[in-house]
């Protein structure tokens, strides 16, 4: 974990990798309860029968639900103090490039891309990879908007 202290800091890390989470083991139990927040209870998530008919021969996390896990992960990559407010400000770019099977482990690694200044603090940019133990290939890549305010 990288401890940052003042928007100052955290721009002057720009360009390098903040760091890498700790695995996050992706359950039946948590893919239900995503389902139950988000009212999307297709089968290939939350029905095991069903899901067994598939190519995957197991359910599968939302994809949303693994995005979702980024301000966890980002927690746990980057401690940040010195600042008034924090704001999630969005995504510029989100894609699912490889499903996430229930019993895998995910994490994420955080790359800080770039600043801009907004009044009385800073947008920022990271690249957020998740990938899943064992795969080459990564679950979701995304391009994270965040903000901090003096």
């Amino acid at each position: 974990m990288v401890s940052v202290h003042g928007i100052p800091a955290l721009r002057a890390l720009t360009g390098t990798r903040l760091g890498i989470s700790a695995w996050h083991e992706v359950t039946q139990e948590r893919i239900d309860a995503f389902a139950d927040a988000t009212e999307d209870w297709e089968g290939l998530h939350v029905d095991p029968a069903r899901a067994a008919r598939t190519t995957w021969g197991v359910t599968i996390a939302h994809g949303l639900y693994t995005l979702s896990l980024g301000p966890k992960f980002q927690y746990e990559v980057l401690s940040m103090s010195g600042y008034s407010l924090p704001l999630n400000y969005g995504f510029d770019k989100v894609r699912f490039t490889s499903p996430v099977l229930v019993g895998s482990r995910l994490r994420m690694s955080m790359d800080l891309l770039g600043h801009e200044p907004l009044d009385g603090g800073s947008r920022f940019r990271s690249l957020q990879t998740f990938e899943v133990e064992g795969q080459d290939k990564p679950a979701c890549v995304a391009e994270s908007v965040f903000a901090y305010f003096d």
